[in-house]
């Protein structure tokens, strides 16, 4: 395994201090960033922009316990229900019962939940959940305004410093394998290296390692194969969760827009060209089953009747009411010529969310000294084989707090760098980067198999190889190792699960 990416002489690489680098300003790192003591200076990292994260794009909402009706016992039900049995108890235990704290901390902060008209906070029902828990912002936009609103406050913390436009390259460690430092790059492929004995990963997912996906065009697994580089142990990599209902049509960027499963929550039915619920024959939940059932049924439709995509009908709702409770979801789709209150809109299945990641304790460490993560680029153990819908935006805000509280509590001093090797070769970096997207989508998506996953392995495992030869001079020669590093962590943890469990499927499980 290449211990880094960096390929420089360390030594003539310019540096700065901090006490504390975040990598990723979503909810999760700028949240944690918020939780330290004013008295740490931190450097907050984003490889595109403070706007490109996948924090930016949730629509659905925030899962917590809050109404009478509802309960700390059935929420954690539920999640365990959706992990399939893999859930860390310990871990959905803390997630549920101090969840209700941060929701509240939000407002304190300024993040103005939707209410009813008797101006009580008005909260939804999502697919997989027992009862209405999901608490929402401007209808469908709940991830824009709390990161908004999150933004505002870090601008207001002097010792809170952005840094945006920079990639990371690597995580540096002493020979006590204890954290030391970070090397970043910027689009120009300069470096710049930050000492450092605290490092927070909160870099979300890895939706371009995948063909289609709802993710932030950024997200490219970057946190993760820096931490597997840096010895870190990695966890649930096979479970990767396929969202059931994208619009058929790609933005200029190439991430696909998300029809929030809320509006299923709000009686939307799938549909075939036929004008068949077919859901109503595939889970007794029908529409509002877990997102892999819902995936893998909207396959097989597509499959049986060789069709392009599927349809979600919420035709019998007034317009008045989507517009009001969906504006960003009904502008979307206008923009096709799709007016939701008429029209049937067409989705189909893409990579939205991953719930395996770094592995971590309660307290956001991982098994390197110094290092920590949370987010959608950690393995808490919360989400187990497959995430109840809305339990993410909770998770960046309860581990990333106590990952922040943890730091702020312990002593490191900084160590010594470990001398960094150099490597030389060439390669046709987009070609690389097509079919790495294109095989892990083909051979290691929604429906897999041993035969096809081994096939992916060794081409996988070709262009890791040739990768480990190169001198990487820009951030997409970085990213590009990255995601073969990935996908290598993901296709050997789903060929060896046998057995198909939560999102999780293979054709061939006897």
């Amino acid at each position: 395994m290449r211990t880094y990416a960096f390929n420089e002489d360390l030594s003539c690489v310019p540096s700065k201090d901090f006490d504390v680098v975040i990598i990723g300003a979503g909810i999760a790192g700028i949240y944690s960033a918020l939780n330290l003591d004013a008295g740490l200076r931190c450097a907050i990292i984003n490889k595109r922009g403070s706007n490109d994260s996948n924090s930016i794009f949730a629509q659905g909402g925030i899962a917590s316990v809050i109404s009478m009706e509802d309960s700390v016992e059935k929420h954690i039900e539920d999640t365990l229900v959706a992990g399939a049995g893999l859930c860390d108890i310990k871990a959905v235990e803390i997630l549920v019962e101090e969840g209700p704290e941060d929701i509240s901390h939000l407002m304190k902060l300024g993040v103005a939940f939707d209410t009813d008209e008797s101006g009580k906070l008005s909260i939804t029902r999502e697919g997989a959940h027992s009862c209405n828990r999901i608490l929402h912002c401007h209808g469908d936009a709940t991830g824009f305004h709390v990161t908004k609103v999150l933004q505002n406050c870090l601008a207001k913390r002097k010792n809170l410093h952005p840094m945006e436009g920079f990639a990371l390259a690597d995580i540096l460690t002493d020979c006590n394998h204890s954290v030391c430092g970070v090397i970043l790059q910027d689009s120009d492929g300069k470096y710049l290296r930050i000492n450092t004995a605290n490092v927070i990963l909160a870099t979300g997912g890895i939706g371009r390692v995948y063909r289609n996906s709802t993710n932030a065009i950024s997200l490219t697994g970057d946190g993760i194969a820096a931490a597997i580089r840096a010895g870190a142990q990695v966890a649930n990599m096979e479970f990767v969760q396929f969202h059931p209902t994208a619009l058929i049509h790609p933005g200029l960027s190439g991430r696909y827009f998300l029809i929030s499963e809320a509006l299923r929550g709000e009686g939307a039915i799938l549909r075939n060209r036929k004008w068949e619920a077919f859901m109503k024959d595939v889970h007794p939940l029908a529409d509002l089953a877990p997102r892999d059932i819902v995936s893998r049924a909207i396959i097989s439709e597509m499959k049986k009747h060789n069709l392009p995509n599927v349809y979600l009908d919420i035709t019998q709702k007034s317009r008045e009411f989507l517009q009001k409770r969906f504006p960003t979801i009904y502008g979307e789709c206008m923009k096709y010529d799709i007016d939701i209150a008429i029209n049937w809109i067409p989705v189909i299945p893409v990579q939205h969310y991953f719930m395996g990641g770094i592995k971590t304790d309660t307290d956001g460490r991982t098994t390197v000294s110094g290092l920590y993560a949370c987010g959608e680029n950690a393995s808490t153990g919360v989400h187990g084989a497959n995430r109840l819908a809305s339990n993410s935006l909770l998770e960046c805000l309860v581990f990333g707090r106590r990952a922040a509280r943890d730091i702020n509590i312990r002593t490191a001093k900084q160590p010594d760098f470990c001398p960094i090797s150099k490597r030389e070769n060439e390669l046709d970096i987009s070609t690389v980067r097509f079919n790495i997207r294109d095989t892990m989508t083909k051979q290691c998506g929604i429906i897999r198999n041993g035969g096809d996953m081994q096939k992916a392995l060794a081409v996988m495992q070709d262009y890791y190889d040739k990768l480990s030869g190169v001198v990487l001079t820009n951030v997409t020669e970085t990213e590009t190792l990255n995601m073969s590093t990935v996908a290598i962590a993901v296709i050997n943890a789903a060929i060896a699960r046998k057995k198909s469990i939560g999102a999780h499927f293979r054709s061939d499980d006897n």
